[in-house]
């Protein structure tokens, strides 16, 4: 089997202006990455994360990485569903259509037992549950399920 991704990189992602995208835990790592790479392309980028601290911060670097692109920043835990519905209603409320949801953010190798606002074991919690409830509250936004009638 051919490997498709050898010599891939940012420069292949092509043109997004018009194009929406959401990115859980974007203040680091891959999906600060991510962002910025959706952003130079030209998409509208939501930069969603829990803490506000490392956020702003993250926001400060993609904006000066990027200055002709659009960054916006949101609050969203995912560890807790009050957040993930609010934030959800939040971008609703926009109108906008949902073109790229990139399901990021997560917790890994938590040293001791914890459980989310909910009840629910902190890394499923975050890791699963959090964005399989975002994903679904955020189904009828996406470009393609318009057109499935969802």
């Amino acid at each position: 089997m051919r490997n498709v991704a050898k010599g891939w990189d940012a420069k292949n992602i092509g043109d997004l202006h018009g194009k929406t995208a959401i990115v859980t835990g974007a203040n680091s790592g891959i999906g600060f990455h991510t962002a910025l790479e959706l952003g130079r392309a030209g998409a509208k980028v939501t930069v969603a994360c829990r803490d506000a601290t490392r956020a702003g911060e993250a926001l400060a670097r993609l904006r000066a990485a990027a200055p002709q692109a659009s960054f916006q920043l949101e609050s969203l835990d995912l560890a807790d569903l009050r957040s993930v519905r609010a934030f959800a209603a939040r971008f609703l409320a926009t109108g906008d259509a949902l073109d790229l949801l990139v399901n990021n953010a997560g917790v890994m190798a938590i040293p001791e037992r914890q459980v989310t606002v909910d009840g629910f074991e902190r890394q499923l919690g975050t890791n699963h549950l959090g964005h399989f409830a975002l994903t679904g509250l955020l189904i009828p936004r996406c470009v393609g399920a318009r057109h499935r009638g969802w």
